[in-house]
């Protein structure tokens, strides 16, 4: 069977200072055709882009209905997309990813780039009580893709399946090449015990945590008092 070769696509990303969250506009090519990924940041600059391209989006793709990805959905004026895509010359996928919500999909286009939304961050992953899911949708979704696939999540800083494979702290945990942190902590007064401790994009930290009955959760710094 022949595999088509797409040439490399073109992004470029809009940013909210209050959300720390991302949209994007994606293309096959100046002229082409295009898409929009979430709308949680100001809608302007994707357009101005969209502009510049000489492109006009016709779906936003949407990583999960939080408000800080979707609040602008209205504005973009397209179809909004939950499912795999072909448009022009942009072919995408949409992974099953839950776990931070029931509904997540993490976007590959083209076999390049991979919108991840809250499911995976540089050096993090999303953050949520389904830890079982999260791990799976990080280990045995996200991290089966290729290392050079570049990871545009829904938060921040552009990374690399790759780069996290080797250096995110929960990757390195589930894969067991890094041992439990095993220190006391309390969550909202209650008694737990941080296992694994990540830099995250808020600059608060992301925990994953053990209750003393067992149960898992993910949370961020902000929720957690390190004793």
């Amino acid at each position: 069977m022949l595999e088509v070769a797409y040439p490399p696509v073109l992004v470029e990303r809009s940013f909210d200072p209050g959300w720390l969250s991302n949209a994007y506009v994606v293309a096959d090519e100046e002229g082409g055709a295009a898409v929009f990924v979430d709308s949680g940041a100001p809608v302007q600059p994707l357009l101005d882009t969209a502009e510049r391209w000489r492109v006009r989006p016709t779906h936003v793709l949407r990583t999960h209905g939080h408000p800080d990805h979707v609040a602008h959905e209205a504005e973009l004026g397209a179809e909004v997309v939950t499912g795999p895509l072909e448009v022009g010359g942009l072919r995408i996928e949409a992974l099953p990813t839950p776990g931070h919500s029931d509904d997540h999909l993490a976007f590959v286009v083209n076999g390049e780039a991979c919108f991840s939304g809250d499911i995976l961050f540089r050096d993090a992953v999303g953050g949520g009580s389904d830890v079982p899911s999260i791990r799976r949708s990080v280990m045995e979704v996200l991290m089966k893709l290729p290392p050079e696939t570049r990871v545009l999540p829904g938060h921040t800083d552009e990374t690399t399946i790759g780069r996290e494979w080797e250096e995110n702290p929960f990757v390195r945990f589930w894969r067991g090449l890094d041992p439990a942190a095993n220190e006391p902590c309390q969550v909202g007064g209650e008694e737990a015990t941080i296992i694994v401790w990540s830099p995250d994009y808020d600059g608060k930290g992301k925990l994953l945590v053990r209750f003393t009955d067992g149960r898992e959760g993910i949370l961020g710094g902000s929720r957690v008092t390190r004793l």
